[in-house]
């Protein structure tokens, strides 16, 4: 077996494959990069599970970052359990080859009861009193102490929020490094966050100086990690999910059918609760995809009659059309939406801002019925925001019931970046780089072909590529192409 290093970047690209990133070019120009064919919704869990299985949505079932629980009538996102997901795992196939083969799963998502080696994930404790410490879960457990004590406390408020940066994949990065001179497992698999927070913050402007920075930043953490597998004979892979393109304005979705009479919502002490298990239709925003349930199926066809008039939304897929792209699972909405290239959908249901719930305002990623990208950003109307963010969090280590609401409710008006539909230029989308330019196919990888392409990295397999190649197998990044 051939040890290897998967390496998630995310929001990657091939057009920002290039000067800012001498380490990635290096690779793939002695490797190769080719584009990643990916899934709907080009969305974290969703495309990551297809690489970790090889299977579409449909048949694997994470559907997107969230969905509706029809047996609890409750949205929930960003669950941790690997047992959400269906089919073989990538893992558990190279075990099936041969029994001695081990995989560290760092960071990346569903990480938490599955059956590889070694695993971690964020994980913050929530203690009674209403704080959230940061915290990360282990597999083994004794092997969260051992990176605490190397590495010091996982940054969690750096892994997502107004202060996301570098210092949480750095904190990643050098627990990979560790993991994989302690515990040498046949296949790593790490996850590097930091490019995907300034690309919805900023859209992905190469000439901005602060995404030049991300990649240089993000591309020297790589350098490191490929030149200690490469000291220790490991072949690397590089991946994406998804690439970040271009936006202007947020779709409010729930408000029309809020509007229409279809979506019911609770008063709780003056603010407003969506009521998800009394509502005709509602919809699970996700990026640039909207899982839409309608709860009563004579609705479905006035439902979809009613967001295609709305501006923004490019398609909205029923019963047919989510067969055809893989997306017709149980945990799928009746209708699926897919906003236009430009546009996104917030998740946003309330029509006045002070009847917003109160976790609208801070960050909470798990009470919020949808994505909320705005948690990215302090709320600009507050003069010095650290120094607000600071004392809210002074008092409530005092014992004080405080609310961190420090995010803006100024959807249409921040956020420059996003993703989920499938991008008009594969330039723009994710990708594959490989340090082993004979076991990549002539063109693009499909998502669910990467099971297949990373054991034959570890197993030395003639890789088939059964997709349809076009003629020019050729990748144009922002310096070259890179093809072999």
């Amino acid at each position: 077996m051939n040890k290897t290093l998967v390496i998630l970047v995310v929001g990657l690209s091939p057009r920002l494959v290039g000067k800012f990133t001498p380490h990635l070019s290096a690779l793939a120009s002695q490797g190769g990069l080719r584009p990643l064919n990916t899934v709907t919704p080009a969305v974290t869990c969703s495309v990551q599970s297809t690489l970790a299985t090889g299977l579409a949505p449909t048949e694997h079932g994470a559907v997107a970052n969230g969905w509706y629980f029809r047996d609890l009538s409750e949205v929930w996102l960003w669950r941790q359990s690997n047992r959400l997901v269906g089919g073989e795992k990538l893992w558990e196939a190279g075990k099936a080859r041969d029994p001695s083969f081990t995989c560290a799963k760092l960071f990346w998502w569903y990480n938490m009861y599955s059956s590889a080696d070694w695993s971690a994930t964020p994980r913050p404790m929530y203690p009674a009193d209403g704080r959230k410490i940061p915290d990360h879960y282990t597999y083994p457990a004794d092997l969260h102490d051992e990176l605490d004590a190397k590495l010091g406390q996982f940054p969690l408020f750096t892994f997502w929020g107004p202060v996301a940066d570098l210092t949480s994949s750095r904190w990643i990065a050098d627990a990979t490094r560790h993991v994989m001179d302690t515990r040498d497992p046949t296949l790593t698999l790490t996850y590097l966050p930091h490019l995907d927070y300034n690309l919805q913050r900023l859209g992905p402007d190469l000439d901005h100086p602060e995404l030049q920075r991300d990649l240089r930043d993000v591309d020297a953490l790589c350098g490191e990690l490929i030149e200690d597998a490469r000291r220790d004979g490991r072949r690397v892979i590089v991946v994406s999910e998804y690439g970040i393109t271009p936006v202007t304005d947020a779709i409010h979705i729930n408000r029309v059918l809020r509007r229409a009479g279809l979506l019911a919502v609770r008063n709780e002490q003056g603010r407003e609760q969506l009521d998800p298990g009394a509502s005709l239709a509602f919809a699970v925003a996700d990026h640039q995809v909207a899982h839409v349930y309608v709860q009563v199926p004579n609705q479905v066809a006035r439902v979809q009659a009613l967001l295609e008039e709305v501006d923004g939304i490019e398609a909205v897929w029923g019963e047919a059309e989510k067969r055809i792209h893989g997306l017709d699972h149980p945990n799928a909405g009746e209708l699926v939406a897919i906003s236009q290239a430009d546009r996104w959908f917030s998740y946003y249901y309330w029509l006045d801002d002070a009847r917003a719930p109160d976790y609208a305002r801070t960050v909470d990623i798990h009470r919020k019925p949808g994505y909320d990208p705005v948690e990215l950003f302090f709320d600009p109307n507050i003069r010095w925001p650290k120094l607000a963010a600071g004392w809210r969090v002074a008092k409530r280590k005092l014992g004080m019931r405080q609310l961190l609401d420090v995010i803006s409710l100024s959807a249409t008006s921040l956020v420059k970046g996003s993703h989920g539909r499938i991008t008009d230029d594969p330039q723009d989308g994710p990708l594959v780089i490989s340090s082993e330019a004979s076991l990549l196919p002539d063109g693009p990888v499909d998502a669910t072909q990467f099971k297949a392409l990373a054991l034959a990295h570890i197993f030395e397999d003639s890789f088939e590529n059964t997709a349809q190649m076009p003629t020019d197998t050729t990748v144009s990044c922002s310096e070259g192409t890179f093809a072999k």
